[in-house]
């Protein structure tokens, strides 16, 4: 995480404004522990802070956040700056944020200053404070979702080492985004309503490990686990999309938008039968037209949720459109349109990559990581938008992240980083898991650009991809050991 601390006459007046902000939102905090939201003294320090908190939104692209990090505070990337005249403010509201186990606020553009106010009088809990056991994270989420606050996100205190770009950290999200799907199917199977607050805040989390450790969290992709395929399926859909829609252009809100409407792009799959999604033989007609109603059923689903208006429009079109194809074949047949939304378009590819490299039933073996992207390559402009195709090549590179190859050494390795050069495009950095003789190591991570300088040539270099299948490997199980250390 990178911190802007001193320099310019910008950046001075950055943090002034930032610790402005800090000292606003503890005397409002202050205020609601004595006084009732609807006291003139609340109302007014509300507005105080209110009014500021706009200004920065404005400022900063529609998102302001209080991080907590090695017992310091940042707005965004900004370290506020403790003095004499505000050390008890900055001690007493590291230990409001401590008691609550926050790491992390993000104030959000769209915020009103009534869902401010209900947000502050909620994390204040005047009525709790000498009740410990209340001021769990988790109690506190829940009151913030029972609430209906949705433009102020929050994140559990993490460990230091575990901050935004550990492996640890990552894997828990992506864990935890499997967890938060299984149960928000079982939700909606129940006629319950799903909780979207918290599928937004598990994007935001995502968005966050994305930027500070992207290579890690799409080596979480290679994840396949075959008896929970759709739950699995859907969130490593999710996580490359994002990673694309990044490489695209797409803001940051857009990017959980996107998250957002990957994440549910198969909940119509709920009402097809297991037997049609598991069966291990080529579906008949009948069976074929069932399991295409799912992106139908998944649209209509997503419209009739409780909590429709909290859930992004794009994420209707996702689930509708992401069989279609670039040339409007596909599925759904009687779905007319001149052309695709740019969100479904996204999801056509990554949903196709990930299935394809994923063990089914159906088929003999799962392709390799380079093999499916050889397969997508020639259905470009047909099947896929040869702009987002070629841009998640690129993203991927030629041998992805995840792919199992065999060096001139003799050695073998696991993809766990692209080299971001051109002109090393073949070769990225890898964690050895063999040795020249073929004994089995956890070995180093080595980067293939490396030269050696006595002959001055290459010290590895790829001979070709290798299906980890055939090898007995599970990739998945290096990038886990890499979050366990």
């Amino acid at each position: 995480m990178n911190t802007i601390e001193t320099g310019s006459k910008e950046t001075i007046s950055a943090q002034k404004n930032a610790t402005e902000l800090l000292v606003r939102f503890y005397i409002l905090t202050k205020s609601l522990k004595i006084y009732e939201p609807t006291n003139a003294i609340c109302l007014e320090k509300a507005q105080s802070f209110f009014g500021l908190l706009q200004d920065m939104l404005t400022e900063y692209e529609g998102e302001v956040a209080f991080v907590i990090r090695h017992n310091s505070i940042f707005m965004n990337r900004i370290r506020l700056k403790l003095g004499l005249a505000n050390y008890a403010i900055f001690k007493a509201m590291l230990e409001e944020f401590s008691k609550r186990s926050i790491g992390v606020i993000t104030f959000m553009t769209g915020l009103t200053k009534e869902e401010l106010l209900s947000f502050v009088h909620i994390f204040a809990g005047r009525e709790k404070k000498d009740r410990k056991e209340e001021f769990s994270f988790s109690r506190l989420m829940d009151e913030i979702d029972q609430a209906g606050i949705s433009h102020v996100y929050l994140e559990e205190a993490i460990q230091e080492e575990d901050f935004y770009g550990g492996e640890k950290s990552t894997a828990r999200i992506y864990l935890l985004s499997i967890v938060h799907l299984k149960e928000s199917f079982e939700r909606e199977r129940k006629q319950e309503p799903i909780k979207i607050n918290t599928t937004r805040r598990l994007m935001q989390s995502i968005y966050n490990h994305m930027l500070a450790n992207e290579s890690f969290l799409l080596g979480l992709t290679t994840l396949k686990n075959y008896h929970d395929y759709t739950l699995n399926h859907s969130v490593n859909v999710c996580a490359l999309a994002m990673a694309l829609g990044r490489r695209l252009g797409l803001s940051r809100s857009e990017l959980v938008e996107l998250g957002i409407a990957a994440f549910f792009h198969d909940l119509g799959k709920i009402e097809t039968p297991v037997e049609i999604l598991n069966k291990p033989d080529k579906l008949d007609n009948e069976e074929w037209m069932v399991m295409q109603k799912h992106s139908c059923r998944g649209a209509e689903k997503l419209v009739h949720l409780k909590e429709f208006r909290k859930l992004p429009l794009r994420a209707i079109h996702v689930a509708l459109e992401h069989h279609m194809k670039e040339d409007l074949s596909g599925y759904p047949k009687y779905f007319a349109r001149d052309k695709l939304n740019f969100f479904s378009r996204i999801v056509k590819v990554v949903d196709h990559f990930d299935a394809l490299t994923t063990e089914r039933v159906y088929r003999a073996r799962a392709f390799t990581r380079a093999e499916a992207i050889n397969q997508m390559l020639e259905s470009s402009g047909t099947e896929f938008n040869p702009v987002i195709l070629k841009t998640f090549v690129n993203m991927l590179g030629v041998f992805p992240i995840g792919s199992f190859l065999s060096l001139d050494t003799g050695e073998t390795a696991i993809v766990v980083d692209t080299n971001p050069e051109l002109k090393y495009m073949m070769r990225p950095r890898v964690k050895l898991t063999t040795e020249a003789n073929g004994n089995k190591i956890d070995g180093s991570i080595v980067d293939l650009a490396d030269i050696d300088k006595e002959t001055g040539r290459y010290k590895r270099s790829i001979v070709k991809a290798l299906d980890p299948a055939k090898y007995g490997l599970n990739v998945i199980d290096y990038f886990l050991a890499m979050a366990a250390q």
